[in-house]
């Protein structure tokens, strides 16, 4: 297929207009959708949160007129119907002449029915355009349609010398305010925030997003991400400070006599608990996972310590790491990244960078495990 730089130009527009989406829109995907009339535009939009409008909606409700207008849509159009109507039937009620698509949507219930039923109705369909650049906005989204896990983001903060924490376990603060800052960005984008019960016990951490949607330059309100605290044998008091925060708390520990006994006063506090299956000893974190994803969660961030962060490295669970390097050295004595059964060079896992950038003074890299190594 053949693209015109006006086609480029609009797409564009689009997948801006559907980045502005990936701080409120799950668990629906980030989608933007932009209508031109003879070269003009005349309406654009994306998705507003759940039971919202999606984004053909919204740029049709903002249009001055669609009769054989072209619209450029980051996602297939849906077909079904939800908490709100099928978007590929607005698309032909109002007349769209030609539509052009970033990605198919892997949504069992569209997975290119929205295309045929375009298609069906005499509408000229492309399909393909930026489609790397669509897939990476929605890939919580597509990775849990496709495979039924969420995207799974690692975040650290480390010293020069990769360290996380001293030997005590204090680890506030490693990275200066604007790194902090900028970790808020990668909460309100997130679903679900993962914790483990040892960092729970020795930060008291809230887990909550702290900035507006004015700091990200949207204009929905930003939700607070579901908090999940990884306790094997549920040590975490009934007094934690992320059971007076606004948000949900979901506490997940491994099935048995013990664990029920305890989860009562977590979940007199206000606490949901989840017994899943355990792997050697401690909960099972595929199966976290498939929970997680079974609530629609898209995407999900880690931010626990050496022990936790390591195991999702360790049993490739890993999508994402997203590491704030601070100019300040530990020692040896400090703790380390990650605990990883690691021994010899050759075993080493390789990560690609992906980005590279300053805040304020510290370093934030983010790297992906490389597939063609």
């Amino acid at each position: 297929m053949t693209y015109s730089v006006a086609d480029r130009e609009h797409m564009s527009r689009a997948l801006e207009l559907a980045a502005k989406a990936r701080y409120t829109a799950s668990p629906n995907p980030s989608v933007g959708c932009v209508l031109v009339v003879d070269g003009q535009v005349v309406g654009e939009g994306y998705t507003r949160p759940a039971g919202g409008h999606h984004a053909e909606i919204e740029a049709l409700n903002a249009a001055s007129g669609t009769q054989g207008a072209t619209a450029y849509v980051t996602l297939e159009p849906c077909s079904h119907t939800g908490k709100t109507g099928p978007c590929a039937q607005a698309l032909i009620d109002a007349g769209i002449s030609r539509v052009v698509i970033a990605c198919e949507d892997p949504n069992p219930k569209v997975a290119g029915d929205g295309i045929k039923l375009l298609q069906d109705a005499g509408i000229e369909v492309a399909c393909g355009l930026y489609e790397d650049q669509a897939r990476e906005i929605n890939k919580g989204f597509i990775k849990r349609h496709e495979q039924g896990l969420p995207w799974v983001l690692v975040k650290t903060a480390a010293s020069l010398d990769g360290r996380t924490a001293m030997a005590s376990g204090q680890s506030q603060w490693i990275t200066t305010p604007a790194s902090r800052k900028d970790v808020q960005r990668l909460r309100a984008a997130s679903c679900a925030i993962i914790t483990g019960i040892g960092t729970q016990l020795m930060d008291d951490p809230s887990l909550t997003v702290r900035i507006t949607n004015a700091d990200v330059g949207v204009e929905d309100s930003l939700r607070q991400p579901l908090r999940v605290v990884v306790d094997s044998h549920l040590k975490m008091s009934a007094e934690a400070r992320m059971f007076a925060q606004p948000g949900k708390t979901l506490v997940a520990t491994m099935d048995g006599p013990e664990q029920r006994e305890k989860a009562v006063a977590l979940q007199t506090a206000g606490a949901e608990v989840v017994f899943l299956a355990a792997r050697d000893g401690h909960v099972d974190l595929y199966e976290l996972l498939l929970e997680l994803a079974r609530r629609e969660c898209n995407n999900v961030m880690v931010e626990a310590g050496a022990g936790l962060a390591g195991a999702f490295v360790a049993e490739g669970l890993l999508d994402e790491l997203v590491c704030y390097w601070a100019p300040k050295l530990f020692g040896s004595a400090a703790r380390p990244m990650f605990e990883l059964p690691i021994q010899t060079i050759d075993a080493h896992l390789a990560l690609a960078v992906k980005d590279i950038r300053q805040i304020g003074e510290d370093i934030r890299i983010t790297l992906r495990p490389d597939k063609d190594y």
